[in-house]
């Protein structure tokens, strides 16, 4: 396990060929496969595969070698872990899979793969976090764009009733905020917010808006006016009849 960790490929093929177990697990469910996958040694996993590794096995918290390779954006390994059997549906036991992993990290060639190979684009955690969630959370707006162009739910909401959009504008993310938007999400609380931004543009002043950055409500408002629903930005009353059409349309 030592040698497919720091992956010294011929250790590892002395210690197989003079009999060590291939499929050994440490008290806490990792295997030899699950390390070199991890730290991304793919000559390590096909080694071990043609000496009968097994990615069944799993860790104390559910993970097995094609959850660690995904978390960690190993394409190559993730690859050759699905060529050779891997459930694409694998979780932790807290629900995460392998695509919620990927987008949390970011990596999005792993995410292509693993959606061309059949992964459920909206499947949550327990607690109703989704990919695209994650994805927004994280700040990763060209995932955000991949996985809306692949299905993703827009509105998709944890179990506190957060949505992705609410999240990115949380957290100040404009450029996620520009990709959820072009799929028309519903704005939920944010209507509000927006709608109290709006009204003090003139004047020039300063509205309570929560959490959520000010100037990143400003950016939404310049978005829904002018790339979402083609309404002068300049014209406050304008931008008052995007959120009105909004609201007809949730």
């Amino acid at each position: 396990m030592v040698a497919s960790y720091a992956g010294h490929i011929d250790c590892v093929r002395e210690l197989v060929l003079q009999g060590a177990d291939i499929n050994l697990q440490r008290e806490s469910g990792t295997t030899a496969l699950f390390f070199a996958a991890q730290q991304g040694h793919n000559n390590i996993v096909r080694f071990l595969f043609e000496f009968g590794a097994s990615t069944e096995f799993r860790t104390k918290d559910g993970g097995t070698a094609l959850l660690a390779a995904s978390q960690y954006g190993h394409m190559q390994v993730v690859e050759t872990l699905l060529k050779h059997g891997a459930n694409i549906h694998d979780q932790l036991y807290d629900g995460a899979t392998a695509l919620f992993l990927a987008a949390q990290g970011g990596y999005l060639d792993v995410i292509r793969l693993l959606l061309s190979s059949g992964a459920k684009v909206n499947q949550p955690r327990q607690d109703g976090t989704a990919p695209l969630w994650i994805a927004s959370q994280m700040g990763h707006s060209e995932v955000v764009r991949v996985m809306l162009l692949r299905g993703a739910d827009r509105d998709s909401a944890r179990n506190d009733g957060t949505t992705a959009l609410l999240k990115a504008a949380n957290k100040g993310y404009n450029h996620v905020i520009e990709e959820l938007l072009k799929f028309s999400p519903t704005l939920g609380i944010l209507k509000q917010i927006l709608m109290r931004v709006q009204q003090t543009e003139r004047t020039q002043s300063r509205v309570h808006t929560g959490r959520i950055p000010y100037f990143t409500c400003k950016r939404m408002l310049a978005i829904l006016t002018l790339t979402v629903l083609c309404v002068p930005a300049d014209t406050t009353s304008g931008a008052g009849v995007a959120l009105k059409r909004e609201e007809k349309n949730p």
